[in-house]
Order: C-alpha cells, then sequence, then structure tokens
C-alpha cells in the first residue's frame, strides 16, 4: 500500500495530466454532435476490424475440424455407394449382400512422419496394432487415397506412399471403366503412372481415375487423381497415363485407415488358387 502512495505522490502532475485529458475528451465527444460521430464511426471501424480478425482466426482453428469431418463425410459416402451397388447387383443374381455393418472398418489417425523426395517414400502414423491397424489396410486423406500399410507396431504404423516404387495400386477410368495399376516412377511427386490400361480404352485429359475395387485394400470409388497425359508403353501394346494425384502427399495430416473384414476370406481364396497352380 505504501509503495502505491509513493508513486502516486511521485506522478501526481503525470496522473492529474491524464485524467484530465480523459475529462476533456469526454466532454468533447460527449457535447459535440460531429465529433462524437466521427469518434464513434472510427471507434466501430475498429472493433469491427478486431472483430473480423478474431473471426478469421477461429474460422483457421477450426478448418482441421472441419477437413476431418468432410474427410470422415466423403468417405463415409463411398462406403455408402459401394453397398448400395453390392445391394444392387444382389438384385440381379438373386444373392445375398454382404452385411453393412461388418464389411469395413475405418480408424482415425494423424501423420507424424512423411517424406516426398525419395524413390521409396513411407509415411508414419499415429495409430497401430493396439488400434486394430493390420498390414494391407488401405489409407485416405481427405482428397483421396494415400497409401498402403506395410509394417505395424503396437502405436504406430507404417505405410507405402503411392509415391514409392514399391507402390501397386488397383485403379480405373471412372468414365469408361477400364482398370489398371497405378505405381510411380520416382519424378514427379504430383504425378503417378497408370499402367496396363488396353490400348484401346477410350482415355481423356482431365478424366477422373478411382480405385477399381479389384483388391481387399480399397473399395471402389476411392478418388486417386485426374489423367493429366496419356500414351502407349515401349510395345504398343497397352496405353500408359499420367495421372495427376489428388492428395497432395507433402501436406498430409489426418487420414483414415480402412479395412475389409471379408478380406482374409478374400486373401484365402488367392491363396488357394495360387497353391494350386502348378
Amino acid at each position: 500500500m505504501r509503495n502505491l502512495i509513493d508513486f502516486i505522490v511521485k506522478y501526481n502532475h503525470w496522473l492529474l495530466f491524464v485524467l484530465l485529458e480523459v475529462l476533456s475528451l469526454w466532454l468533447l465527444f460527449r457535447f459535440n454532435n460531429y465529433q462524437g460521430s466521427v469518434f464513434f464511426t472510427s471507434a466501430n471501424r475498429v472493433v469491427g476490424s478486431v472483430y473480423e480478425w478474431t473471426s478469421s482466426v477461429r474460422s483457421y482453428v477450426g478448418l482441421r475440424s472441419a477437413n476431418e469431418k468432410l474427410l470422415d463425410r466423403n468417405l463415409s459416402l463411398v462406403l455408402e455407394n459401394e453397398r448400395l451397388r453390392a445391394a444392387l447387383d444382389s438384385i440381379g443374381t438373386m444373392a445375398q449382400p454382404f452385411p453393412a455393418d461388418t464389411a469395413v472398418e475405418v480408424i482415425a489417425a494423424r501423420v507424424v512422419n512423411n517424406s516426398v523426395n525419395r524413390l521409396d517414400n513411407y509415411i508414419t502414423i499415429d495409430k497401430g496394432s493396439n488400434d486394430g491397424i493390420r498390414e494391407d489396410m488401405g489409407v485416405v486423406g481427405p482428397e483421396g487415397a494415400v497409401g498402403i500399410v506395410c509394417m505395424t507396431s503396437a502405436r504406430h504404423a507404417l505405410v507405402i506412399s503411392v509415391l514409392n516404387s514399391r507402390s501397386n495400386i488397383s485403379c480405373k477410368l471412372a468414365r469408361s471403366e477400364y482398370f489398371g495399376n497405378l505405381c510411380w516412377d520416382g519424378g514427379d511427386p504430383q504425378l503417378a503412372q497408370l499402367i496396363d490400361v488396353p490400348r484401346h480404352a477410350e482415355v481423356n485429359v482431365g478424366d477422373t481415375v478411382v480405385t477399381s475395387g479389384y483388391s481387399s485394400v480399397f473399395p471402389e470409388g476411392i478418388m486417386v487423381g485426374t489423367v493429366a497425359r496419356h500414351g502407349f508403353s515401349e510395345d504398343g501394346l497397352t496405353c500408359v497415363i499420367d495421372v495427376k494425384l489428388s492428395t497432395d502427399i507433402a501436406r498430409l495430416g489426418m487420414v483414415r485407415v480402412i479395412g475389409n473384414s471379408l478380406s482374409a476370406d478374400e486373401d484365402s481364396l488367392t491363396a488357394g488358387i495360387k497353391s494350386s497352380e502348378p
């Protein structure tokens, strides 16, 4: 208390000056219409700018949550489309479609390590076997396919990125339904190559490329990218298509890991066929 009194005594002239200035300004703006209108207009402009800035900050902070909701929504729509397609097919064949609640599982994860400048790029996510992650599960981001889980530990998993020479994802042209395998030649990190597409396939720049659903890793219809250019293989027997990837791998944050609970049956059938071959 004594320090406060000493401060007031020491700076009493300055405090009196500030008090008189505030009183003068109050009287000026209170009893003069023009000065009052100017003050309130300026004050409203400042307050409006502050509100706009705080609103922008809140919107930016909320983008992560909004992107995660969009990712979940888009993925659920793709999976629902697959279930509807299976149901329609079953009507034509009089077969019972697989149960919608057991076909696909979705696990949210965050990218903790990533690379795009190597020949074989990998992504590490913060979920592992303790969270239900298994090898050969597909990984998708907000804009489309990202890669395939190749190794797991208790709390983390390693993902083969689409930007990896070992990556091989079955994809198709959404418009014409011709399919091939998506791989990467180690060049541009925004371009992958769709190979083994029949030579006679109708391909146009801008065509959408999606997962084919012909493997147990990805369901049908997951976005992959668009056709950037196309040509023929060296032997001239197939098309080679450069696909501009819809996902910017270098900016990945949140991803979703998807698994087909029926994949074990599919894999066992495939293994049985291979073992019976001479």
